[in-house]
């Protein structure tokens, strides 16, 4: 293995409640070990496959849409549950993050640990900025992002040092 840890905020900033995961990535900067792998996606299946290829541990962070709605609510998520398992949920974006995940189950490309956090949302709109509800819930998503970061790093037996991420 070899102790890669791969943070990809999955979203699209100009999009409203969207662009959270490309938020936390940002606020993330400073706060997980230097060697960390900082990466936004538009949520492209082969683009997701290609950042998280030969990482031991890959943390998404997604918007989410669930039915019945509650703006601001964060879930942890397994791969089986973000690719669709989970009945109520589904991804903001048309083809993206869910359809990766099937797609890279089905050909032995899941990396070793995988956990996506995700937040669910108000207002995807074009132009719109991110809604009180998910701005509110910014600091605890990106929280749990960086305890996930910091799980994977004692696992591997890393050091815990902050530094400036990689990217």
């Amino acid at each position: 293995m070899s102790g890669r840890i791969v943070v990809i905020g999955v979203g699209n900033p100009l999009r409203g409640d969207d662009g959270i995961g490309p938020a936390v990535v940002e606020a993330l900067r400073g706060r997980v070990p230097g060697d960390t792998v900082l990466a936004v996606s538009d949520g492209e299946p082969g683009r997701l496959l290609d950042l998280w290829r030969g990482a031991d541990t890959v943390v998404v962070v997604e918007s989410l849409r669930t039915r019945p709605a509650r703006p601001g609510a964060l879930h942890t998520l397994t791969p089986a549950e973000a690719a669709g398992h989970h009945r109520d949920a589904a991804s903001t974006h048309g083809f993206g993050l869910q359809d990766c995940l099937v797609l890279a189950d089905a050909l032995g490309l899941l990396p070793p640990r995988l956990v996506v956090h995700a937040v669910e949302v108000a207002d995807v709109g074009l132009g719109a900025p991110l809604s009180e509800a998910v701005r509110s819930a910014l600091p605890a998503l990106a929280d749990r992002a960086e305890a996930s970061v910091r799980r994977a790093r004692a696992r591997n037996g890393g050091p815990q040092e902050t530094g400036e991420p990689g990217r």
